[in-house]
């Protein structure tokens, strides 16, 4: 069960998302329908923590094994999306993947599950021309911090 609240207009999140860069390409994903991006990951499941939870949700989502390497962010990410407020909770791990046989072209692929998610390796100085949220990230990825960053998101709409 994922540590997802639903109320009547708002839902509360707990998310974990991996920062995976090979050779200044950082990979990024959205829902087929969506026109914005956001980075690979998923809910945390309740008596679980986050860094299994963004190894399985790789897993599930690609079909890779990858190894976190440390944590960058924890946010709190509050923003408005199909007509709910969301107050989200975000760990945000640098992760490596452990096996060579993932694929490192700038095409659009999708993963194991389906046509959902929409995946694409994308060079990080051509982040800002892409609606890509939380917002940070844009600029973030160019220069990852030396140890965790606490951060606010304030609201916005996507």
């Amino acid at each position: 069960m994922d540590a997802t609240f639903y109320m009547e207009k708002a839902v509360f999140n707990y998310r974990v998302a991996a920062v995976m860069i090979v050779d200044n390409l950082v990979l990024i994903h959205k829902q087929a329908n969506d026109e914005h991006w956001a980075l690979p990951g998923g809910r945390v499941e309740l008596q679980e923590d986050s860094q299994t939870s963004i190894v399985r949700e790789i897993k599930e989502e690609l079909g890779i094994d990858v190894k976190v390497d440390r944590l960058l962010w924890f946010t709190e990410n509050f923003f408005d999306y199909n007509n709910k407020n969301y107050h989200e909770i975000g760990l945000y791990y640098q992760v490596s993947p452990l096996n060579g046989r993932f694929n490192f072209n700038n095409d659009e692929f999708f993963g194991e599950e389906g046509e959902r998610l929409v995946y694409q390796w994308v060079p990080i100085n051509t982040l800002d021309k892409i609606r890509l949220y939380p917002e940070f990230i844009r600029t973030s990825l160019s220069g990852l911090p030396d140890a965790p960053q606490h951060l606010i998101v304030k609201q916005y709409s996507i």
